[in-house]
């Protein structure tokens, strides 16, 4: 067998990958040596394809892939490495705490609870090690949709523009997304309209909105 070249494909993604890694997880490259330290072709592998090939990919945001990727390791009942390590990359990809939770819940219903319960059980140490709230707070968008429902029935939670209050109050429907874990875009939707009229941009610290901004539709 020839031996690897720098322009190796499978090298250069796991120089990548590597890379990525290390951004995404305090002491990574130490991890991943101590990990593979008896197959270093495999790491090679893993790490080329997952966080090399994968994460480089456009067609889904970090959140989103990481969130994913999270659910799969819950579904293949793997509570080693893999759970702490996407528990990791996922808040390092700006998913909240409570996100990650939530995604466990999700994941029960299809991949089966003893499977979900092992995962929780591992989590309540991986939080701990963390220094992770426990339970983790409300989820990003849950405190959003609080904050908007407050705000519609004239109950605003912090002062708050008047246009942004019309903007609520006049809207016939909402589409709350988070897009961080300490950021939730809130569109404002008037009758059967596709195009919203208005997108507020939410700032959610710990349990609260904290801040909003309004952006109208020209």
């Amino acid at each position: 067998m020839n031996p690897k070249t720098a322009s190796d494909p499978m090298a250069t993604l796991y120089r990548e990958g590597r890379h990525t890694f290390i951004d995404l997880v305090p002491d990574g490259g130490a991890r991943l040596d101590a990990l593979f330290h008896t197959a270093p072709a495999l790491g090679e592998l893993a790490v080329g394809v997952v966080y090399g090939h994968l994460h480089s990919r456009s067609g889904l945001d970090p959140r989103l892939r990481e969130a994913v990727s999270f659910a799969s390791v819950v579904a293949s009942g793997m509570v080693g490495p893999p759970l702490s390590v996407h528990l990791k990359t996922g808040l390092a990809s700006g998913l909240a705490p409570g996100e990650m939770t939530e995604v466990l819940l999700q994941a029960s219903a299809f991949a089966g609870f003893p499977r979900a319960v092992s995962a929780a059980e591992q989590l309540n140490h991986l939080f701990a090690e963390a220094g992770l709230a426990s339970p983790p707070p409300p989820t990003p968008r849950e405190i959003s949709l609080k904050f908007c429902t407050a705000v519609r029935e004239g109950h605003p939670p912090i002062p708050v523009s008047a246009a942004v209050k019309r903007q609520l109050r006049d809207a016939d429907r909402l589409a709350i997304q988070a897009c961080a874990a300490q950021a939730v875009i809130v569109e404002c939707f008037k009758d059967t309209q596709t195009t919203p009229q208005a997108l507020l941009h939410l700032t959610v610290d710990t349990a609260a909105v904290v801040a909003v901004k309004l952006f109208k539709a020209h």
